[in-house]
């Protein structure tokens, strides 16, 4: 077995209940659930006992103490540790896709990716698990199964018992067939079991809280259904796309802000078929018969609003075909949003999407209150 000759891991440590040091933003802990009635704390709220907490697909997994060392998938995840106080993960699949930016509005919040560590490098080497030596894999098992061949439920096995156990769903997309016959959670029920797993239960409540008023201000400012424009989202790679894959709006966490301002997806209403359903692409005409009002682009979120402006958008208006397109004429093309957000990233980006959709420009939801939750202040 890879890593037989190591000494005790960090999980045996914290089995055998070894002391560790300490989470790295204090603040407050407590509570006794994370509100949607599933998992359990054997000490009813982790005052210093092992307590339990219930993920599909892995299961209940039994912690003796809050994880501290911790890899995730994805963004998504990373997101939700940073919201509940936590150091960011040592490694997620691939860094350049933690979109760590749209922190910076947000004051005493940000989170340096450099050091983190891509899980994918041309495949998913088991060793480096070991070499990461986390306290728990915020990982849904199946992702890595099905989405990469080289591993098998062997490895999982011998991971979650040598390193530390897989806790974690893939939230993003509910497209992937074999997520077919397990639970899939919503962004607030995945973060809350997390919440449970890291005993951050105030803080994640205090989320619940302001995310139920910003979801107040949203639904205020979504126009009726008839005043609501057609919008297509495509990946587009590089400065100057010319094909493109088309997402289907869905109930994936990536498609949140989307679902929340109740836009009408014009890909919906066409024959084209879903990105994860045949792997198609669409060229410039293809698009041109379906000419959605809102070009919602992602893939881009690497550069700000300007950059996108005299790149990919400067290079559409140049195009014979795709100059043609409504949006584009009308100057309605957009950064389309990340696959991953948490629940800051998803404020962001809701408020971001707000105002490329119907025009709003005020702020939705208060930085300072998310910055005192993240602080624990």
């Amino acid at each position: 077995m890879a890593g037989s000759s190591r000494g005790p891991t960090r999980r045996e440590v914290l089995v055998s209940g070894g002391s560790a040091a300490g989470l790295a933003l204090a603040g407050c802990t407590g509570g006794d659930g994370d509100g949607d009635g599933n998992g359990s704390s054997d000490d009813g709220g982790g005052g210093g006992g092992s307590y339990t907490v219930s993920m599909e697909p892995v299961g209940e997994v039994t912690f003796e103490s809050p994880p501290e060392r911790w890899v995730a998938n994805n963004g998504s995840w990373a997101d939700m540790g940073v919201a509940l106080g936590h150091e960011p993960p040592e490694a997620l699949w691939l860094t350049s896709r933690y979109h760590t930016r749209y922190y910076d509005g947000i004051p005493d919040v940000s989170v340096d990716t450099s050091g983190m560590t891509d899980l994918y490098q041309n495949g998913v080497d088991k060793e480096l698990f070991y070499e990461l030596d986390a306290d728990v894999h915020v990982i849904d098992p199946n992702f890595l199964l099905n989405r990469y061949s080289g591993w098998e439920q062997a490895d999982i096995d011998e991971i979650d018992e040598s390193v530390g156990p897989f806790f974690g769903n893939s939230i993003f997309s509910q497209e992937y067939a074999w997520h077919d016959d397990y639970q899939y959670y919503t962004l607030y029920e995945a973060f809350g079991k997390l919440a449970e797993a890291f005993q951050e239960q105030e803080r994640y409540e205090q989320f619940v809280a302001l995310h139920e008023e910003f979801q107040g201000r949203v639904e205020e400012i979504v126009p009726p259904e008839g005043e609501r424009p057609e919008v297509a989202i495509l990946w587009a790679d590089g400065d100057q796309p010319e094909t493109f894959l088309p997402y289907l709006i869905s109930e994936g966490t990536s498609f949140k802000q989307w679902r929340d301002l109740g836009v009408r997806d014009a890909l919906a209403n066409s024959e084209v078929e879903d990105f994860h359903t045949n792997r198609g692409e669409l060229d410039f005409e293809t698009l041109l018969e379906v000419d959605p009002e809102v070009l919602l682009l992602r893939g881009q979120e690497g550069k700000t609003a300007s950059e996108f402006q005299d790149t990919v958008v400067s290079f559409l208006e140049n195009d014979d075909v795709a100059s043609r397109l409504t949006a584009v004429q009308n100057g309605d093309v957009y950064r389309g949003g990340p696959l991953y957000q948490g629940p800051i990233t998803n404020l962001v980006l809701t408020e971001r999407a707000a105002g490329q959709v119907y025009g709003i420009e005020e702020e939705l939801f208060d930085r300072d209150e998310v910055a005192g939750i993240v602080t624990g202040q």
